[in-house]
Order: structure tokens, then C-alpha cells, then sequence
């Protein structure tokens, strides 16, 4: 059994290890930071950095390809569910973790987009249950994702543009259309399930405590469906937006005039001021100053 954690008083503090602003310590990178289960052809992928809100750091990433290759080519699983363990989805990208676990230099692995790519373009349908924050990585993998459940207690955001920085992998826009997606990616606002739902990044509002239950009911609605239309039909409505340029905006950062200018984003005097006080001050630091213009 996993061992409950414990508060480290500041002074306490091992400044080679890493604490959470309460003094919970974060566990090394491992093989559980993804775990992958099977119940009656449903595959359960559950992102599993509770502590820390399941916030993408390259561990994450290189388990979370190996679960979704694995129900990919499982001929027992009809349908994949993907959550997050605790009390959030995803945060979004871990800024401090490459700090105090790099990723070893010889680990091969997918990026971030291959993963949502194989979401993509598996025939089995995904689907995203999310609770609690669902920002940056996190709203775009739940987009990513087939159909997307949340709980009432969800919260939605694309924030990566008060770190500085451009959308991770650009599926906002062909979710919600021009106007909302300007908002939701020039704002930085987090929002709730319910204007989730109004503007398209969202299936279903169910109460937090049935969650999984609706997750799972529809899952299984999907899995006693004959598996070639079900693919058939998750290819050709892909196909009408590949046809639209999907995969092309998603390369965004291929065209040279969007690559210079995000090249350039690293030089912006606000995002840099940001980060080094990431560095130099610590997280909280950072959130404040991050988010100073945002709070009521």
C-alpha cells in the first residue's frame, strides 16, 4: 500500500528533494505515476500525481504513452477512460520538475503530442472524466479526448499565456469556434464546467461524487456497440476536420513567421521577469505574480 504523505516542516526542508507549498514532499518519477486497469473492456488510464494535481512532467508523459499503446492494442478493451487521481485532472505543465528529476538522457519516449495524437487516431473512442482543474496540457488532453465528462466541481482554462507562453497542442479553437477560443486562449481565465459545456469543451456535467459512475455507464454503453462502426465513425468525423487542417494547426509551430514569433515570447520582459521569480523565489512567488492581475 502507498504510504500516506506527511508534512515537512520548512526547516526541515531537504533542498535537493521537492516540497509542495503545504510541505508535502513529491515523489520521484516511477512507474505509478500512471496506472492502467481493465473492467469489462473499459481500460481505466488514471493520471496519478495527486499531489501536485497531475501537473505533465516527462514521467507522466512516457507512462501515459505506454497505457495508451497498451489499451490501444488490447483486443480486450472496446473503450478507454482517462482521469486524474485526487482532486484535479491535469494543472497543466510541471515548470519546476525538470529542476529536480530530469528526464534521463537515454529514456526514449513520446512528446506530449504523440500521445494525444494516438488519442486521435486510435479506433477505440477515449474518453476524458475530469474533476477539478483541467488548465493548460490538461484542458487540451481532455479536448483531445472523444467525448469529455466533468464534474461539477471542474475548472477550465487555457493559463499558459500568463506564463508566457503559446497553447501546448491548438485543439481550442476547432472545439469552440473563433470567438470563444480568443477569449478562453487570449483571457488565461479558468472557468467553470457549466461555460465548459456552453461552448463546446464539454459532453456531460455530472455531480462530483458520480463522476466515475457516469464514465463508466458511458463507456459501457459504447463497448456493447459492434467495434468496426465504432471506429468507422470516430475515423470520419476526424476526417472532416483533418480535412479542415487539424493536424496542420496542431504543427502550428512549424510555419517560420508563428515559430519566430513564439521563439521571441521567450524574450518578452513580462514572461521573463515571471520565470525568474520561478527560479529565483519559488512557486508561490511565481503564482502570486503570475496571477496578481486575476484575482477578485
Amino acid at each position: 500500500m502507498p504510504t500516506e504523505p506527511v508534512v515537512v516542516p520548512q526547516d526541515q526542508q531537504d533542498s535537493a528533494r521537492r516540497y509542495t507549498p503545504e510541505g508535502y514532499e513529491v515523489p520521484a518519477p516511477s512507474e505509478d505515476d500512471v496506472l492502467y486497469e481493465i473492467r469489462d473492456q473499459v481500460a481505466w488510464i488514471t493520471l496519478n500525481r495527486p499531489l501536485i494535481l497531475n501537473a505533465v512532467d516527462w514521467s507522466l508523459t512516457h507512462h501515459l504513452g505506454r497505457c495508451l499503446e497498451r489499451a490501444e492494442m488490447d483486443e480486450d478493451v472496446r473503450v478507454v477512460v482517462l482521469r486524474g487521481a485526487g482532486r484535479a485532472f491535469c494543472a497543466g505543465g510541471d515548470l519546476q520538475s525538470a529542476r529536480f528529476y530530469p528526464k534521463p538522457d537515454d529514456l526514449p519516449q513520446p512528446s506530449m503530442m504523440d500521445n494525444v495524437l494516438r488519442i486521435w487516431r486510435m479506433p477505440k473512442p477515449v474518453i476524458a472524466a475530469v474533476r477539478g482543474h483541467a488548465l493548460g496540457q490538461g484542458i487540451e488532453i481532455a479536448g483531445m479526448c472523444d467525448l469529455t465528462i466533468a464534474a461539477d466541481d471542474a475548472q477550465f482554462g487555457e493559463i499558459q499565456i500568463r506564463h508566457g507562453f503559446g497553447p501546448p497542442m491548438l485543439v481550442t479553437p476547432f472545439l469552440t469556434g473563433l470567438k470563444n477560443a480568443k477569449f478562453v486562449m487570449l483571457s488565461g481565465e479558468v472557468f467553470p464546467a457549466e461555460e465548459a459545456f456552453r461552448i463546446g469543451l464539454v459532453n456531460q456535467i455530472v455531480p462530483a461524487a458520480d463522476l466515475d459512475a457516469a464514465a463508466e455507464a458511458q463507456a459501457k454503453k459504447l463497448a456493447s456497440l459492434p467495434p468496426t462502426a465504432v471506429a468507422l465513425n470516430k475515423l470520419v468525423v476526424n476526417r472532416v476536420y483533418e480535412l479542415a487542417g487539424f493536424e496542420a494547426a496542431l504543427n502550428y509551430r512549424d510555419d517560420p513567421i508563428i515559430r519566430a514569433l513564439n521563439e521571441s515570447s521567450r524574450d518578452d520582459k513580462v514572461s521573463a521577469a515571471r520565470l525568474a521569480t520561478l527560479r529565483d523565489q519559488g512557486w508561490g512567488a511565481f503564482k502570486q505574480q503570475r496571477d496578481a492581475a486575476f484575482q477578485e
